[in-house]
Formats: C-alpha cells, structure tokens, sequence
C-alpha cells in the first residue's frame, strides 16, 4: 500500500502546543485513543513526558474477538512494563461490534485506507471525544496517525470535528514524524510485542488474505 501524502504540519502544531505547556508548568489530562500496542509505544513514551495519560483502547472494528482480547492483552502488558515520567492509565472501551459494522455499512467493497476507514477512524474518535468531555480532560487524540498507511489529515479533520462536536480539544498529530514508526517497531522489539499483519476489520483481514 502506498504512503498517503499530509496537507498539514501537525507535528509543528504538536511542538507549539508542548512548548507552551512547558512555559506554563503544567502537567495537562491526555486521553490517547490506542489502535493497538505496538503503535502506542512510542507515543506513550514521547507524550508521556509532557502529560498525564489515560489509555483508551476502543476498537469495535477488531476481527475476530480472539484478535481483539489479545491485542487488548499486549496493551495492558506494554503499560505494565513501560516507565513513564508521568502516569498512564488505561480505560478499555465497549466491544460493541455493531457498532462498526453499522458504520461499515455499503461500505464493504471499498478498498483499504478508503471512506469505511474514515468511518471507522470517526467513529472511535467521536467516543474519545465524548470521553474526554465527560471526564474532563484537557486534550484527546489517537495513534492511529504514527501507521505510513493512514491518512493524518483525515484524522485531523476528523478529530477537530469531534471536538467542536463534544466541546474538548483534539491534539494534532502526526506520530510517524520525527522517526515515530521506526521508533515504535524498535519499541516493540525491546518489549517483544505482538505486531499484527491487518489492520483489524474483517475487511482488512480479507484484503489481506487475498
């Protein structure tokens, strides 16, 4: 699959927003949407230092629910053994599969990284959103942006709608900048981390398969 080009510098934006944090001397309320282990390793690791987080690992699309116990699993292993400056927690959500598939819906032939990816990418973060608000966190944003092969600017797009909807604030990201996806496979090596070969969803399954 090929890299998806970003129109913004969510980076830069992330590194404005740190920066001010740290004049402040404040430590802010991070509520991170985790697709999966591997891919919150190195976030955690990087955003950890300037947060206190809170881990919300939701993910209806996961197929089939032996893959998603254990990816819930390594998620719970990985935050056991990692050393943070500040604490992390972690929330697991509701595994409502009618949920994604509600949203998946006439959307089954569409191609990997197409419109049922965004509505999958919406759909969880709009729960983060709602979250977030409900428990009062400063910020929310998700791993999902540290993959080459998901879309940071529909993400962004996504999670600002979600905030303007939910009345909190969404943290740009792009996490495989600055070396991130890299980072997060060395991560997952030192932890012996269990990498999945599909993204999640019985359709990505199946295009993987084929």
């Amino acid at each position: 699959m090929a890299k998806l080009p970003n129109q913004g510098n969510y980076q830069k934006e992330l590194e404005a927003i740190l920066e001010r944090i740290e004049q402040e001397g404040r430590v802010p309320r991070l509520l991170i949407h985790s697709c999966c282990a591997p891919c919150s390793s190195y976030v955690l690791e990087y955003l950890s230092n300037w947060f206190s987080i809170t881990v919300f690992y939701y993910n209806p699309n996961i197929y089939p629910q032996e893959e998603y116990f254990r990816r819930l699993r390594e998620q719970e292993g990985l935050l056991a053994r990692m050393e943070f400056l500040h604490p992390v927690h972690l929330v697991a959500g509701e595994y409502d599969t009618a949920a994604f598939y509600a949203v998946a819906k006439g959307l089954e032939q569409e191609p990997e990284g197409g419109e049922r990816c965004f509505a999958c990418y919406a759909l969880r973060l709009r729960q983060a959103a709602a979250l977030a608000a409900a428990q009062g966190f400063d910020y929310f944003t998700t791993t999902l942006s540290i993959s080459p092969h998901k879309n940071a600017q529909k993400l962004h797009e996504i999670g600002l709608a979600a905030a303007q909807e939910y009345g909190t604030n969404y943290l740009p990201s792009d996490f495989k900048k600055k070396g991130g996806y890299q980072r997060s496979i060395a991560l997952s090596k030192e932890f012996g981390l269990y990498r999945q070969d599909y993204c999640g969803c019985v359709f990505s399954q199946r295009e993987r398969a084929e």
